[in-house]
Protein backbone atom coordinates (compact mmCIF):
# COMPACT_ATOMS: atom_id res chain seq x y z
CA UNK A 1 0.00 0.00 0.00
CA UNK A 2 1.25 3.53 -0.85
CA UNK A 3 0.74 6.79 1.05
CA UNK A 4 1.63 10.30 -0.12
CA UNK A 5 3.06 12.43 2.69
CA UNK A 6 2.76 16.12 1.78
CA UNK A 7 4.05 18.22 4.69
CA UNK A 8 5.24 21.77 4.26
CA UNK A 9 2.72 23.76 2.23
CA UNK A 10 -0.93 24.12 1.35
CA UNK A 11 -0.03 24.21 -2.35
CA UNK A 12 1.66 20.81 -2.08
CA UNK A 13 -1.33 19.32 -0.31
CA UNK A 14 -3.73 20.64 -2.95
CA UNK A 15 -1.50 19.30 -5.72
CA UNK A 16 -1.41 15.85 -4.10
CA UNK A 17 -5.20 15.80 -3.76
CA UNK A 18 -5.61 16.85 -7.40
CA UNK A 19 -3.23 14.12 -8.54
CA UNK A 20 -5.13 11.19 -7.03
CA UNK A 21 -8.45 10.26 -5.49
CA UNK A 22 -7.38 6.78 -4.43
CA UNK A 23 -3.91 6.94 -2.88
CA UNK A 24 -4.09 8.18 0.74
CA UNK A 25 -2.60 11.65 1.32
CA UNK A 26 -1.35 12.97 4.68
CA UNK A 27 -0.79 16.73 4.54
CA UNK A 28 0.16 19.68 6.68
CA UNK A 29 -1.47 22.95 5.64
CA UNK A 30 -1.43 26.47 6.98
CA UNK A 31 -5.05 27.36 6.20
CA UNK A 32 -8.48 25.87 6.84
CA UNK A 33 -8.50 22.53 4.97
CA UNK A 34 -12.29 22.59 4.67
CA UNK A 35 -12.44 26.06 3.10
CA UNK A 36 -9.54 25.23 0.80
CA UNK A 37 -11.26 22.05 -0.40
CA UNK A 38 -8.84 19.53 1.08
CA UNK A 39 -11.43 17.83 3.28
CA UNK A 40 -15.17 17.64 3.88
CA UNK A 41 -14.81 18.28 7.63
CA UNK A 42 -12.18 18.26 10.36
CA UNK A 43 -13.66 15.39 12.34
CA UNK A 44 -14.40 13.17 9.32
CA UNK A 45 -12.32 14.31 6.36
CA UNK A 46 -13.87 11.87 3.88
CA UNK A 47 -12.13 10.81 0.70
CA UNK A 48 -8.44 9.99 0.67
CA UNK A 49 -6.98 13.01 2.49
CA UNK A 50 -6.24 13.82 6.14
CA UNK A 51 -3.51 15.56 8.07
CA UNK A 52 -2.43 18.40 10.32
CA UNK A 53 -3.26 22.11 10.32
CA UNK A 54 0.11 23.77 10.84
CA UNK A 55 -1.53 27.05 11.97
CA UNK A 56 1.02 29.14 10.05
CA UNK A 57 -1.77 31.27 8.64
CA UNK A 58 -2.97 32.24 12.12
CA UNK A 59 0.36 33.25 13.68
CA UNK A 60 0.71 36.72 12.12
CA UNK A 61 -0.63 38.73 15.08
CA UNK A 62 1.60 36.80 17.50
CA UNK A 63 4.65 37.40 15.29
CA UNK A 64 3.74 41.08 15.05
CA UNK A 65 3.42 41.29 18.83
CA UNK A 66 6.86 39.74 19.34
CA UNK A 67 8.43 42.17 16.88
CA UNK A 68 6.70 45.06 18.67
CA UNK A 69 8.00 43.77 22.01
CA UNK A 70 11.53 43.77 20.66
CA UNK A 71 11.10 47.22 19.08
CA UNK A 72 8.61 49.11 21.27
CA UNK A 73 9.31 52.44 19.53
CA UNK A 74 8.77 51.08 16.02
CA UNK A 75 5.75 52.58 14.30
CA UNK A 76 5.98 51.56 10.63
CA UNK A 77 6.20 47.89 9.75
CA UNK A 78 6.74 46.17 6.43
CA UNK A 79 5.14 42.84 5.54
CA UNK A 80 6.60 40.62 2.83
CA UNK A 81 3.99 38.42 1.12
CA UNK A 82 3.69 36.24 -1.96
CA UNK A 83 0.47 37.33 -3.74
CA UNK A 84 -0.03 33.86 -5.23
CA UNK A 85 -0.19 32.17 -1.82
CA UNK A 86 -3.83 31.31 -0.95
CA UNK A 87 -3.44 32.38 2.69
CA UNK A 88 -1.86 35.79 2.00
CA UNK A 89 -5.08 37.84 2.08
CA UNK A 90 -6.29 36.43 5.41
CA UNK A 91 -2.88 36.85 7.06
CA UNK A 92 -2.58 40.45 5.88
CA UNK A 93 -6.10 41.20 7.15
CA UNK A 94 -5.19 39.83 10.59
CA UNK A 95 -1.97 41.84 10.65
CA UNK A 96 -3.70 45.09 9.70
CA UNK A 97 -6.18 44.54 12.52
CA UNK A 98 -3.43 43.79 15.05
CA UNK A 99 -1.46 46.87 13.99
CA UNK A 100 -4.43 49.24 14.07
CA UNK A 101 -5.39 48.25 17.61
CA UNK A 102 -2.10 49.67 18.90
CA UNK A 103 -1.86 52.59 16.48
CA UNK A 104 0.81 51.13 14.23
CA UNK A 105 1.01 51.05 10.44
CA UNK A 106 1.93 48.20 8.12
CA UNK A 107 2.83 48.37 4.46
CA UNK A 108 2.60 45.21 2.37
CA UNK A 109 5.24 44.38 -0.22
CA UNK A 110 4.66 41.57 -2.71
CA UNK A 111 7.31 39.20 -4.03
CA UNK A 112 6.49 36.26 -6.28
CA UNK A 113 9.96 35.62 -7.74
CA UNK A 114 13.59 35.69 -6.62
CA UNK A 115 14.14 38.96 -8.48
CA UNK A 116 11.20 40.58 -6.68
CA UNK A 117 12.92 40.06 -3.34
CA UNK A 118 15.84 42.36 -4.15
CA UNK A 119 13.45 45.00 -5.50
CA UNK A 120 11.33 44.85 -2.34
CA UNK A 121 14.30 45.39 -0.05
CA UNK A 122 15.50 48.34 -2.11
CA UNK A 123 12.07 49.91 -1.61
CA UNK A 124 12.13 49.09 2.10
CA UNK A 125 15.47 50.83 2.53
CA UNK A 126 14.28 53.94 0.68
CA UNK A 127 11.13 54.20 2.81
CA UNK A 128 13.07 53.66 6.05
CA UNK A 129 10.50 51.33 7.57
CA UNK A 130 11.27 50.21 11.10
CA UNK A 131 10.93 46.44 10.87
CA UNK A 132 9.83 43.55 8.66
CA UNK A 133 7.54 40.54 9.08
CA UNK A 134 7.85 37.76 6.50
CA UNK A 135 4.64 35.83 5.84
CA UNK A 136 5.06 32.02 5.48
CA UNK A 137 5.57 30.89 1.88
CA UNK A 138 7.60 28.14 0.17
CA UNK A 139 9.40 30.69 -2.02
CA UNK A 140 10.64 32.58 1.02
CA UNK A 141 11.63 29.38 2.77
CA UNK A 142 13.68 28.32 -0.26
CA UNK A 143 15.29 31.77 -0.49
CA UNK A 144 15.92 32.22 3.23
CA UNK A 145 19.65 32.90 2.83
CA UNK A 146 18.90 35.61 0.27
CA UNK A 147 16.24 37.15 2.52
CA UNK A 148 18.43 37.14 5.61
CA UNK A 149 21.41 38.52 3.69
CA UNK A 150 19.57 41.47 2.17
CA UNK A 151 17.77 42.22 5.45
CA UNK A 152 21.10 42.42 7.23
CA UNK A 153 22.66 44.45 4.41
CA UNK A 154 19.90 47.05 4.76
CA UNK A 155 19.92 46.68 8.58
CA UNK A 156 16.22 45.86 8.78
CA UNK A 157 15.13 43.93 11.90
CA UNK A 158 12.92 41.06 10.77
CA UNK A 159 10.89 38.19 12.16
CA UNK A 160 10.53 35.02 10.11
CA UNK A 161 8.29 31.97 10.24
CA UNK A 162 10.82 29.19 10.83
CA UNK A 163 14.00 28.58 12.80
CA UNK A 164 15.98 27.90 9.58
CA UNK A 165 16.04 31.66 8.95
CA UNK A 166 17.63 32.26 12.35
CA UNK A 167 20.14 29.49 11.72
CA UNK A 168 21.04 31.36 8.51
CA UNK A 169 21.67 34.54 10.51
CA UNK A 170 18.19 36.03 10.76
CA UNK A 171 17.15 37.98 13.84
CA UNK A 172 14.27 35.88 15.15
CA UNK A 173 11.50 33.52 14.18
CA UNK A 174 8.21 32.31 15.54
CA UNK A 175 6.38 29.44 13.93
CA UNK A 176 5.06 25.94 14.09
CA UNK A 177 7.63 23.36 15.15
CA UNK A 178 8.45 21.56 11.92
CA UNK A 179 9.88 18.62 13.84
CA UNK A 180 6.51 18.18 15.55
CA UNK A 181 4.64 18.51 12.24
CA UNK A 182 6.78 15.79 10.62
CA UNK A 183 6.28 13.62 13.68
CA UNK A 184 2.49 13.92 13.41
CA UNK A 185 2.54 13.32 9.65
CA UNK A 186 4.65 10.22 10.29
CA UNK A 187 2.21 8.93 12.91
CA UNK A 188 -0.77 9.27 10.56
CA UNK A 189 1.17 7.74 7.68
CA UNK A 190 2.01 4.73 9.87
CA UNK A 191 -1.62 4.30 10.96
CA UNK A 192 -2.81 4.33 7.35
CA UNK A 193 -0.15 1.82 6.32
CA UNK A 194 -1.48 -0.42 9.09
CA UNK A 195 -4.95 -0.32 7.57
CA UNK A 196 -6.78 2.73 8.93
CA UNK A 197 -8.72 4.89 6.48
CA UNK A 198 -7.74 8.57 5.98
CA UNK A 199 -11.46 9.34 5.69
CA UNK A 200 -11.89 8.35 9.35
CA UNK A 201 -8.76 10.01 10.80
CA UNK A 202 -9.67 13.50 12.12
CA UNK A 203 -7.61 16.47 11.00
CA UNK A 204 -5.69 17.81 14.01
CA UNK A 205 -4.09 21.16 14.79
CA UNK A 206 -0.43 21.76 15.55
CA UNK A 207 0.20 22.48 19.21
CA UNK A 208 3.94 23.20 19.41
CA UNK A 209 5.39 26.56 18.36
CA UNK A 210 8.98 27.78 18.62
CA UNK A 211 10.42 31.24 19.29
CA UNK A 212 14.08 31.40 18.28
CA UNK A 213 16.32 34.47 18.73
CA UNK A 214 19.80 35.13 17.34
CA UNK A 215 21.65 37.33 19.86
CA UNK A 216 24.66 37.84 17.58
CA UNK A 217 22.39 39.25 14.87
CA UNK A 218 20.66 41.49 17.42
CA UNK A 219 24.07 42.80 18.49
CA UNK A 220 25.06 43.46 14.88
CA UNK A 221 21.86 45.46 14.42
CA UNK A 222 22.52 47.39 17.63
CA UNK A 223 19.51 45.90 19.42
CA UNK A 224 19.20 44.81 23.01
CA UNK A 225 16.75 41.94 23.41
CA UNK A 226 14.50 42.48 26.48
CA UNK A 227 14.93 39.94 29.26
CA UNK A 228 11.25 38.98 29.17
CA UNK A 229 11.53 38.16 25.46
CA UNK A 230 14.60 36.02 26.08
CA UNK A 231 12.69 34.19 28.81
CA UNK A 232 9.95 33.34 26.31
CA UNK A 233 12.38 31.98 23.73
CA UNK A 234 12.55 28.25 23.10
CA UNK A 235 16.10 28.70 21.84
CA UNK A 236 18.62 31.55 21.95
CA UNK A 237 21.51 31.40 19.49
CA UNK A 238 24.69 33.22 20.47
Amino acid sequence: MAVIAAPGSTQGALAAKAATSTIPVVFSAGIDPVKSGLAASLSRPGGNVTGIISMTGQLGPKQFGLLQELLPRAARFAVLANPSNPMTDSVVTDLRSAASTIGRQIEVFHAGTNRDIDTVFSNLAQKRLDALLVIPDPLFGNRRVQLVTVAMYHRIPAIYFSREFVEAGGLMSYGTSQADIYRQVGIYTGRILKGESPAELPIVQATKFDLVINLQTAKTLGLEVPANLLALADEVME
